[in-house]
């Protein structure tokens, strides 16, 4: 099952930092925001990636084009252009990196990054976010339920999309960025069908609205609860938060060894 990750936004809001470089590449712990999130996945035998990219995305090309480099020890002979890497452990990845435009909204990256998915299922994430999800327990639970989308429910400030949940763990209602402290919140860490991408319009459509409101109302949208640790990162502070967490003993999101 391949993994989409949104990367193209602007970041507003951290724009202390994405002034420079794209939020999905602001560092926590010497490494890209993105590559934590990616060892999440992959942790769970999860390699496959599509990036969908916009804001500055050719600084996250040019990541990856040099990860390898970047993840060893080299030797350089300038008269032979020669460069000898003394490889380190480097991830077994698979990484597609889509230019989804500038102006896109998430819906509409989803849209562009469609022929890489291969008309099956796949799991999507925002580029800024991170948690402790179990992926396995996830997938399962999508997969048992049957129906069009999964969205993992956290708990965070009312700044976040809010869910009215069933009983049965289906999702009743979808309200975006209602002020509700405490509430279960979209947490990003999907799982959709192909089919979801019906939903959505086009460029300017933000998966956030529409698309997940009318999933909810055709009662395909099903919420995997997350008690446990997630964190977005949106602000200065909230940058400094997991600076401090990752410098800690146990750093919560850290699920690979």
């Amino acid at each position: 099952m391949k993994v989409v990750i949104l990367a193209g936004g602007f970041g507003t809001r951290l724009s202390e930092e994405t002034q420079f470089r794209p939020k999905p590449m602001v560092e926590i712990g010497g490494k890209p925001i993105l590559w934590h999130i990616m060892k999440i996945y992959a942790a769970f035998g999860f390699r496959d990636f599509v990036i969908c990219l916009g804001y500055k995305g050719a600084l996250i090309k040019d990541y990856f084009l040099n990860y390898h480099y970047l993840q060893s020890d080299i030797t350089v002979e300038p008269a032979k252009g020669a460069v000898t890497c003394h490889q380190k452990e480097v991830e077994d990845w698979r990484v597609t990196l889509v230019d989804t435009g500038l102006e896109t909204q998430t819906g509409g990256r989803l849209l562009r990054a469609a022929s890489y998915l291969e008309g099956q299922p796949f799991m999507m994430t925002y580029g800024d976010g991170v948690a402790n999800v179990d992926i396995g327990k996830l997938v399962a639970f999508h997969q048992q339920h049957g129906l069009l989308a999964t969205v993992t429910a956290g708990h965070a400030p009312g700044r976040f999309g809010a869910l009215t949940l069933g009983e049965t763990d289906r999702v009743e209602q979808f309200r975006e960025k209602v002020v509700s402290e405490g509430a279960w919140v979209n947490a990003g860490f999907f799982v959709l069908d192909p089919k979801v991408l019906s939903y959505i319009g086009g460029d300017q459509e933000p998966f956030e609205f529409k698309p997940l409101t009318a999933l909810a109302k055709d009662r395909q949208l099903a919420a995997f609860r997350h008690p446990g640790f997630w964190q977005p990162m949106d602000t200065l502070r909230e940058k400094n938060q997991l600076e401090t967490l990752w410098r800690g003993d146990h750093p919560p999101w850290k699920v690979w060894s």
